[in-house]
């Protein structure tokens, strides 16, 4: 089996109604990178490759045969407080305040502009507590 490099096994994959617009928020809110594009012949975002430090996700312009998607992402990050804030400052809404968990992590929760979860994530320890 071969997996492109930069893409994991499962590589999650958003279809979001203002795929432009949403890019730009993740750009905003989570500094990602973009990596590849592709449009349609109406210059909608057919394929967009983003890039979150070691994975990547992609996004396509919704459409009726594939409406708008919803997904719950657990995003690490080296400041919790500050990514939650960021990406508030780009349009989240906050749905979790960031505090520590019971596993070793120090998480909040944020809902973005297309509906989807972000649980944004510092590691505090090394041992996992599950």
């Amino acid at each position: 089996m071969h997996v492109p490099s930069g893409f994991a096994v499962v590589t999650p994959y958003i279809f979001a109604d203002g795929a432009e617009a949403y890019v730009r928020f993740l750009e905003a809110a989570f500094g990602v990178r973009e990596t590849g594009r592709s449009t349609s012949p109406d210059g909608r975002i057919a394929n967009c490759q983003l890039r979150f430090d070691t994975a990547t996700i992609m996004i396509s312009e919704a459409s009726d045969a594939f409406p708008p998607s919803r997904a719950a992402l657990y995003f690490y990050v080296t400041n919790a407080e500050e990514a939650v804030e960021r990406a508030v400052v780009a349009g989240a809404e906050k749905i979790m305040a960031v505090d520590d968990m019971p596993y070793g992590d120090r998480r909040g929760g944020v809902r973005d502009p297309g509906g989807n979860i972000w649980w944004v994530s510092q590691r505090l320890s090394a041992k996992l507590y599950f």
